[in-house]
């Protein structure tokens, strides 16, 4: 059996780190590891699967010469747009988590559970989703797939994760009364109704990539969608309202159905027993969990469901390593 050389860059950030917790974890049929970053972190070691593996400064001379099959990347928009190109010229398939390929049409935009087989036409560089996308379209691809939907509506609850270190940093120095660094308001004991910057239409960067990446994802350009996306003081964990409409009659039952068989997901539904999805209860998980679920009686067909995901592990690290598991086992 094939054994592969994998790189991670951005390997000391949380991403990074997650990759690491996910990729070990995994029984993948690796021979090398190389952990990438920048100069500021360069010569750390790290003991990751038993080994100790010392972090190297993200150079086109430390990428030449390693064989690397795979590149998981976590480091920044700027940083993929320099270094994919390198690692995909070396003989590498890129695994980007950045904005930065998304929208690209040349360049594959993948959830494993809901469109693997865009994986084979990659021409070197896969994009990893928004963690806010990836989370609901891993729900909606069974509704799709069932009654063909015509319209959604995202209301988000993002945690400070999502932001990186400095989101979360400044939830724990807000409950200590510190102002905030990364964020424009408090977050603590707040909510704010913006995430990435605003357009001249008002919606913010965050909303119009969960509305155009969700048409790429489920490669329907033809989906009516619109999205409001709020950061909320939580440290793990993105919550999100979906309200779907759809072309065909829907039944409670169907959804139900169609949820329960879709691979990744958690029905966490049982409200007579206080059953819902909850950040604290995806916490450190790679499922999607799906409750709330009822039929939304102001339209004709269509339901309201409540998903909920570590936006970490299945928003970022695990899907990105599940799209290598992926390329791995299905190599020819």
């Amino acid at each position: 059996m094939k054994k592969y050389n994998i790189a991670v860059v951005g390997a000391t950030g949380m991403v990074g780190n997650k990759f690491l917790q996910v990729l070990s974890e995994k029984n993948l049929p690796v021979e090398n590891y190389y952990l990438y970053a920048s100069a500021k972190s360069a010569g750390k070691v790290i003991n990751f699967m038993g080994k100790d593996l010392t972090v190297l400064e993200l150079t086109r001379e430390n990428i030449t010469g390693k064989n690397i099959d795979i590149a998981l990347f976590s480091a920044g928009a700027s940083v993929s747009r320099e270094f994919a190109p390198v690692f995909a010229e070396a003989g590498a398939v890129v695994i980007d988590n950045s904005s930065c390929f998304r929208m690209d049409k040349d360049v594959p935009l993948v959830v494993p559970e809901v469109n693997p087989e865009d994986v084979f036409w990659n021409k070197g560089v896969i994009a990893n989703p928004n963690c806010s996308t990836i989370q609901a379209v891993v729900a909606l691809k069974p509704l799709h797939d069932k009654y063909k939907i015509k319209r959604i509506v995202y209301s988000t609850y993002q945690s400070v994760s999502g932001a990186g270190m400095g989101g979360y940093n400044d939830l724990i120095e807000g409950a200590k009364g510190n102002p905030p660094k990364k964020f424009p308001y408090p977050i603590f004991n707040n909510l704010i109704p913006q995430i990435d910057v605003f357009l001249e239409d008002g919606y913010t960067k965050e909303e119009v990539k969960m509305i155009n990446e969700t048409r790429k994802i489920l490669h329907d350009d033809g989906l009516k969608i619109t999205a409001t996306t709020v950061r909320v003081p939580v440290t793990y964990g993105h919550s999100e309202s979906i309200n779907v409409e759809f072309f065909e009659p829907c039944t409670l039952g169907g959804i139900k159905d169609a949820l329960k068989n879709q691979e990744g997901i958690v029905l966490y539904d049982d409200i007579k027993n206080g059953v819902y999805p909850m950040p604290c209860v995806c916490e450190d998980k790679d499922e999607v969990f799906v409750g709330r679920i009822r039929l939304d009686e102001s339209v004709e067909s269509g339901c309201n469901i409540f998903v909920v995901a570590d936006n970490i592990r299945k928003g970022a690290a695990t899907n990105a390593v599940q799209i290598a598991e992926y390329i791995i086992k299905n190599e020819k």
